[in-house]
């Protein structure tokens, strides 16, 4: 199980490494055939060559910030099935601060397909911890500790 959760966490991790490396292409592989990607904003991609097309397009006309994550948890919820929660920020390009107004939760659905990992679902949802200041500069830290740490 151990070897499932290691697998799992580098599912996530090499994800968020092709988003800052502004790779459609290689996040897409990452996914089953039928998948489905939920933003930041709510739209929807459905199966990999939709999500390899669209995050083209915007990799293609935005900047990009590129992702700082932090896993929470790993829970296989079957044998072939594992469910990922995760928190995020986001570092603007030239930036060496977190942006605390796009921290995120991300949740990710993984099934193993011929022995391999791939995503099966990815939702990305704000933390936006309305009426909560408090929560959203704890998770920005946090967040922030995890940066710092990774450039170090």
């Amino acid at each position: 199980m151990a070897e499932d959760d290691d697998a799992v966490r580098a599912l996530y991790f090499e994800m968020l490494k092709q988003w800052n490396q502004r790779n459609a292409r290689a996040i897409a592989v990452l996914y089953g055939p039928q998948s489905l990607q939920v933003g930041f904003d709510g739209s929807q991609m459905i199966g990999a060559a939709e999500i390899e097309s669209t995050l083209g397009q915007i990799f293609a006309h935005h900047a990009t910030a590129a992702y700082i994550g932090k896993v929470r948890s790993v829970r296989l919820i079957a044998p072939d099935v594992a469910l990922l929660h995760a928190v995020v920020g986001m570092l603007p390009p030239g930036k060496t601060e977190i942006n605390p107004t796009v921290n995120a939760i991300q949740t990710l659905l993984a099934k193993k397909h011929d022995g391999q990992w791939r995503i099966e679902l990815f939702h990305n949802t704000p933390a936006a911890y309305h009426g909560r200041p408090d929560d959203s500069a704890k998770l920005t830290e946090e967040l922030q500790t995890v940066l710092r740490e990774r450039d170090a």
